[in-house]
């Protein structure tokens, strides 16, 4: 294999593993090719490398499990086998773990979870506490409850958001194909596999194809669009076959596998991006010269101690703006406590939250992960 970029310096990684892959194409759970997988990620886990990983197979499972002929076509069917097969997943892959002393964790997200604001910031500050605490998340779409106005379509959807939602260097999607294609290669003899393409290109959209397994809803379209939203947050996508041997480590140390769709922006580019200009301020924190010089110079975590006064109506998880006492914006992000609460606290130390509010949520009132100097 041929080098190419080489990615052994990522700190956090998603890796969606497909339908067909985890199902050996609908014959129920390949605990074999599983275990391999969890090797993989558990030593990159030991290495101090996070990894979040996202598992289709829920409704592949659950087909298998059951009996059924075919995948169903109701919702409520998909949703009853999507319930019974998501026992088998999660036992699985908890055994997987738990060989390597390592824990995985449960996460059923709907997109109602990453477009409302206040749980947009539940799930990040789960997901990111989990990985402190050394543990794999292991995220599904919950196709139990989730209707079709507010599922996200597919895996990779989901792997791409939950890339953007906990800030990865890499999105790895394994699947059953090699790779994008100049073309159908089950059609086109002269078809070549791509390794390298940016996710701006305009040939994309007539390379990429739709599923042809019928086991889940992903073809190599949603692929490329995966890569797309990956890339807002300046993630890489590596598109590879998930048979292949040592696939993660092989992509991890830079071998030319499956296609690697490049982002246009890079990561803090595009977190600033993101918060500066594509959410509405709903208000206002002035800031005494301390906490500016914190912010400023040492990239800590606003408190609510170095707050003076607040404008403005917001709920948790929604954009506020900093500024000093002389009104220059220093920073923007997002707030833990929503304006009444943080009115509160301002000019108070996170020990007397509990006592002012009642309880005790975070004790920053802005974490540095979602906060950007202007």
């Amino acid at each position: 294999m041929n080098k190419r970029e080489n990615f052994k310096n990522v700190k956090r990684i998603v890796v969606k593993i497909g339908s067909s892959l985890l199902t050996k194409g609908g014959k129920g759970l390949d605990k074999i090719a599983i275990t391999d997988w969890v090797s993989q990620m558990a030593t990159l886990r030991k290495q101090n490398v996070d990894v979040i990983l996202v598992s289709s197979g829920s409704v592949a499972e659950g087909v298998w499990r059951l009996g059924l002929k075919t995948r169903p076509t109701t919702l409520h069917e998909l949703q009853a086998a999507a319930a019974v097969g998501q026992m088998g997943l999660v036992r699985v892959f908890d055994d997987s773990f738990q060989q390597y002393d390592l824990h995985a964790a449960q996460v059923l997200l709907t997109h109602d979870d990453l477009s409302n604001r206040q749980r947009y910031l539940n799930a990040r500050s789960t997901l990111l506490t989990l990985l402190n605490f050394s543990v794999v998340p292991v995220i599904n779409e919950n196709d139990t409850v989730a209707t079709e106005e507010i599922r996200f379509g597919d895996n990779d959807t989901l792997a791409a958001l939950v890339a953007n939602l906990v800030e990865a260097d890499l999105l790895i999607i394994l699947t059953d194909q090699q790779g994008l294609f100049t073309a159908d290669p089950s059609v086109n003899p002269d078809a070549t596999l791509i390794s390298q393409i940016s996710v701006n290109d305009d040939r994309l959209e007539s390379m990429a194809g739709e599923s042809r397994s019928g086991l889940g809803r992903g073809g190599m379209s949603t692929k490329v669009s995966a890569a797309r939203l990956a890339a807002r947050s300046g993630a890489a996508t590596i598109v590879a076959a998930g048979a292949t041997a040592n696939v993660i480590n092989v992509i991890l140390n830079g071998e030319e596998l499956g296609t690697h769709f490049l982002p246009d922006i890079e990561p803090l580019l595009a977190r600033k991006r993101w918060l500066a200009g594509q959410l509405q301020v709903k208000g206002q924190l002035v800031l005494d010269d301390g906490a500016v010089e914190m912010l400023k110079n040492n990239g800590k975590s606003l408190l609510a101690v170095g707050v003076k006064w607040t404008t403005g109506q917001f709920e948790r998880g929604e954009l506020v703006t900093c500024v000093d006492l002389n009104g220059v914006e220093i920073a923007r992000g997002l707030v833990n406590y929503g304006s009444e609460e943080t009115q509160k606290i301002a000019g108070k130390n996170s020990f007397e939250f509990e006592k002012l509010l009642g309880y005790a949520d975070d004790l920053e009132l802005i974490h540095r992960d979602n906060l950007v100097l202007i």
